[in-house]
């Protein structure tokens, strides 16, 4: 069974279980929507609508809220040194469509909905917050001191390594400048 739904200002043909997306539609995702505009449902038999089918509806499913690829938009006028050129990211919603009912009677979906609990501006690698960071240094503090003492030495072994050698350019340098003096 399918059937043909009018929103957002254009029609799409839909099956149930399958997933696609419109302009931006209110609601969270994992909350049901029921879309009446129904135009044509077909199967066994064809009804068409005048211009709505009669008592048909199709239950959807908010999977996500999210924004479109980027469409650029450019503008020239010739010879007026004239150039425009700008981005638009639409909002859109992807629906799953879960049920078909009419008259000729209904069909479910066999698979469930790819729901995303929150929405892409709100997916975020996981981050520690400044207090996690805070009780995770005290607590790294607290238990080993000796571990503490051990990277401290590490680190003065190749702050002294280094100057080491720094200091002996510097000396070699002032007898190359001592010797030359000599022989004038």
């Amino acid at each position: 069974m399918y059937a043909v739904v009018k929103t957002s200002g254009r029609q799409f043909k839909v099956t149930p279980g399958t997933s696609f997306s419109v302009e931006k539609l209110e609601g969270k995702p994992g909350s049901t929507l029921e879309l009446t505009d129904v135009l044509m449902v077909g199967g066994d038999q064809v009804v068409i609508g005048n211009p709505f089918v009669a008592g048909a509806k199709v239950l959807v499913v908010i999977e996500e809220q999210y924004r479109g690829r980027k469409v650029m938009v450019f503008k020239k006028k010739r010879r007026n040194n004239y150039r425009k050129m700008r981005g638009h990211r639409s909002e859109l919603t992807k629906l799953f469509v879960s049920e078909i009912s009419s008259s000729l009677g209904s069909a479910k979906a066999e698979t469930k909905p790819h729901v995303l609990l929150a929405d892409r501006k709100a997916v975020v690698a996981v981050k520690k917050t400044r207090e996690e960071r805070l009780t995770e240094r005290k607590a790294s503090e607290a238990a080993g001191p000796a571990a503490k003492k051990a990277k401290a030495s590490t680190g003065a072994k190749k702050k002294t390594a280094g100057a080491g050698k720094k200091a002996g350019k510097k000396s070699g340098a002032k007898k190359k400048t001592t010797a030359k003096k000599a022989k004038k």
